[in-house]
């Protein structure tokens, strides 16, 4: 059985752990304070910690970062008062797990150290380190390849497996549904529906009764008894996608059902419980929207304890053509894939893609329609595309695609490229990898990575 190690500096509260997990055959080991956990650490093997946030001398935040350099692969649950919610976000944006608000419902508790568990040990049964790069590059559906988009699949492996409401943002076409449905995926509620809603598609007088569903009689159409986007979510996950579109009159209703987890239909007198998990995206800064006092500030803070914020493509080139070649594939499938001319890319990563993502897909499928002898060519591009790079000699001088064979492959380019900028900031750097690391904005684990074997460190 898994051994869990508790810090708290309240006697009354370790006793109560203690009886807790011990009745449901946990080994247990108890600390009175961050200090004395360390020790335990240092010590002894275990499988999970559950820490309090505040505690003297060694508070549980300062004790979550101790435990991810002794024990990476300890799994953290943090005890929170209410008024410390907010430090208990920051710990799991440090590593933590999930976090559990005082005074906690038992059986609460004992779910959320077993996911805690369960997720611990699925990690541990990764096969290589090969096989979690592949997962990074196509986390579900998401293509990642730049080190914004990593860290993005990173946080939806932390934060899928807890209950939390989560917050999505990005420009349009940046693939906010796609990040809801991973998350949904490697949630526990993967086997429930995902039902994605776009809110701003909805007239104003119906978003109610979509939502929420009505009963027979209510207003003229309403023939029958009609199910809620909510209730047909039960024991799964609803996206609610352009949420700065809710009109401000129904915030408060939304606000009560994701709190109390309850529904009342439209024209209905009987609430009922809901058992839902929300997702939530925007595509307007919602922060602006609270100060305009055009969305109710207690509903953002509620949809927004987690936030996933994904870069616009403009921002991570290095992304551009693994998505260009995963639409190729969505479109062709099975069948002979066609080549990518070298005097494509520059003219991809030298674009605005004010479309994001989105727009990518459909100049892909330009191409694809347009193309002869099953190539993409610089003649398949939209014509925005050639005049938006014509006019960008910053874009053209930096293109150095001639100084290659034309027979060597998109990919091989880019990494000879990546090379040699590499090379140049680290000799910058007077050969310190780890200022060049800094400088480039990676970490010195990824910039190792894509040096060539014989500048990888030694073993």
């Amino acid at each position: 059985m898994a051994k869990i190690l508790i810090a708290d500096d309240d006697p009354t509260i370790l006793s109560l752990l203690n009886k807790i997990l011990l009745s449901k055959g946990y080994e247990v080991q108890l600390a009175e304070h961050g200090g004395v956990a360390e020790k335990f650490l240092k010590s002894e093997q275990f499988d999970l910690l559950i820490s309090d946030i505040k505690m003297e001398p060694v508070d549980g935040m300062q004790l979550l970062k101790n435990t991810r350099q002794l024990r990476p692969h300890v799994g953290v649950i943090m005890l929170t008062a209410y008024a410390t919610v907010s430090t208990a976000v920051e710990a799991m944006k440090e590593g933590a797990f999930d976090y559990i608000p005082k005074p906690f419902k038992i059986d609460e508790l004992l779910e959320t150290v077993k996911r805690a568990l369960d997720y611990q040990k699925s990690l541990s049964q990764q096969i290589s380190p090969d096989s979690h790069i592949e997962a990074k590059k196509y986390f579900g559906n998401i293509v990642a390849e730049s080190d914004q988009m990593v860290n993005v699949c990173e946080m939806i492996k932390r934060v899928a497996p807890t209950k939390t409401t989560i917050m999505i943002t990005g420009e349009s076409g940046t693939g906010k549904e796609l990040v809801a449905e991973a998350v949904h995926s490697f949630s526990a509620r993967s086997e429930g529906p995902f039902l994605p809603v776009n809110c701003a598609a909805l007239p104003d007088t119906l978003i109610e009764s979509e939502l929420f569903g009505h009963v027979k009689g209510t207003f003229t159409g309403a023939n029958a008894h009609k199910e809620g986007l909510f209730e047909a979510s039960r024991g799964g996950t609803l996206f609610l996608d352009e949420i700065n579109s809710i009109p401000h009159g129904l915030q408060s209703k939304l606000l009560r059902a994701i709190q109390n987890k309850k529904i009342r239909k439209v024209g209905g007198t009987e609430e009922f419980d809901v058992d839902v998990r929300i997702l939530a995206a925007s595509n307007r800064n919602l922060e602006s929207m609270v100060k305009e006092g055009s969305f109710r500030e207690d509903l953002f803070y509620r949809l927004s304890v987690i936030s996933i914020d994904i870069p616009p493509l403009k921002q991570r080139p290095e992304d551009i053509l693994p998505l260009a070649q995963h639409f190729i594939s969505q479109e062709v499938g099975s069948g002979e894939h066609p080549a990518i001319d070298n005097d494509v890319l520059p003219i991809l990563q030298s674009y605005a893609w004010p479309g994001n993502v989105r727009e990518l897909q459909n100049v892909i499928q330009h191409c694809l329609t347009f193309m002869q002898d099953n190539k993409i060519t610089k003649d398949t591009l939209p014509s925005k595309l050639i005049v938006s790079y014509e006019e960008n000699p910053a874009a053209r001088s930096a293109s150095t695609v001639g100084t290659f064979e034309k027979a060597k492959s998109l990919k091989a380019f880019l990494r000879a490229k990546e090379k040699e900028y590499l090379k140049t900031v680290i000799d910058t750097m007077g050969g310190d990898k780890a200022a060049a690391a800094k400088e480039l904005d990676i970490s010195l684990a990824t910039l190792y990575r894509k040096l060539p074997e014989n500048e990888q460190p030694a073993e």
